[in-house]
């Protein structure tokens, strides 16, 4: 079995071709159960145990470990760690344990740049990114592999990784660290949210007609990086039904204050990758999506590494 270290997959996962790949799990489907969540409690705090298998009924197998500490933040630590185990489906033959981290950060914004090629405008050139931790340059980096971005703005609670964010990107875009959210948001095409946020960053009165906002953070009911506003003056999108009725906190919360009902969703990525619905629906619509992560966006990653190993 080969170990795959972050920087081999990092190497291995060409953002189109991530992509398009887990855009066609979507469409054509993989046996995805609902992920294993248990909570570790601590004396520093709530962990999470997070467990997401998937599998190709004459294909690739897989299970991803995740382990969730927030209170790592003050210890300089990644809140995010974890493994990939991926396996052939002919005799259930372990092939590779990769770095789950870095895995999982790239695909997590794969997949919202692949909603994001769906649901924003496609003359969409201003990103604000919400957020300063791993994810943050990862949704940089592949919103701008399908809209033609040439401006990002980063906000964060700590203005001195928003500014270490954008000095990074600087030689490709014109970067900005702000302090003033409510001011950028209402600049934005796009939107990017990747936070551990249990209260509202995000104001529905902020949105501008045509914005795109991406929800990435919130994977707990507990958790919330927009109010209801929002959630009442967008087209609805999600990456799973299921994960939006288990999971995401925006609408849960939204649902429970009576400003938002489920059956308002428009679609999932399944539906929109097979035109079962034409996503934006006009130059002026406000979109949403919210995702919570899916164990076929990491078996559809993990192949793509696999794939590309011996070449990166």
């Amino acid at each position: 079995m080969r170990l795959v270290s972050a920087q081999e997959v990092a190497r291995a996962m060409p953002w189109r071709a991530v992509i398009d790949r887990i855009g066609e799990a979507f469409r054509d489907g993989v046996q995805a159960p609902p992920r294993h969540h248990h909570s570790i409690e601590r004396s520093d705090g709530e962990a999470t145990l997070l467990l997401m298998p998937a599998w190709q009924p004459e294909g690739f197998i897989g299970v991803k470990l995740v382990n969730v500490f927030p209170q790592n933040a003050a210890h300089g630590m990644p809140a995010i760690s974890g493994i990939y185990l991926l396996s052939e489906g002919k005799h259930g033959q372990p092939l590779a344990c990769l770095d789950g981290s870095e895995l999982t950060r790239r695909r997590t914004a794969a997949a919202s740049a692949l909603a994001a090629r769906e649901l924003a405008r496609e003359d969409s050139r201003t990103l604000v990114v919400v957020g300063t931790g791993k994810l943050a340059p990862m949704l940089i980096e592949a919103h701008a592999a399908v809209r033609p971005i040439e401006r990002v703005l980063v906000w964060g609670r700590n203005p001195d990784k928003a500014r270490a964010i954008a000095v990074d990107y600087q030689d490709r875009f014109q970067t900005e660290a702000v302090t003033d959210l409510a001011t950028a948001v209402a600049s934005a095409d796009i939107v990017s949210c990747a936070t551990l946020s249990q209260q509202p960053l995000i104001l529905g009165e902020w949105l501008q007609p045509g914005v795109h906002l991406d929800l990435v953070g919130a994977f707990k009911p507990v958790m919330r990086e927009t109010d209801s506003r929002c959630l009442q003056r967008s087209d609805v999108f999600v990456d799973t039904h299921a994960g939006a009725h288990g999971e995401a906190g925006d609408i849960l919360q939204a649902v429970e204050e009576g400003a938002f009902r489920m059956e308002d969703i428009r679609a999932d990525l399944h539906q929109l990758m097979r035109g079962e619905h034409g996503g934006r629906s006009g130059p002026e619509a406000i979109t949403l999506f919210k995702s919570v992560g899916a164990s076929l966006e990491d078996l559809a990653a993990a192949t793509v590494v696999w794939e590309n190993l011996d070449e990166a």
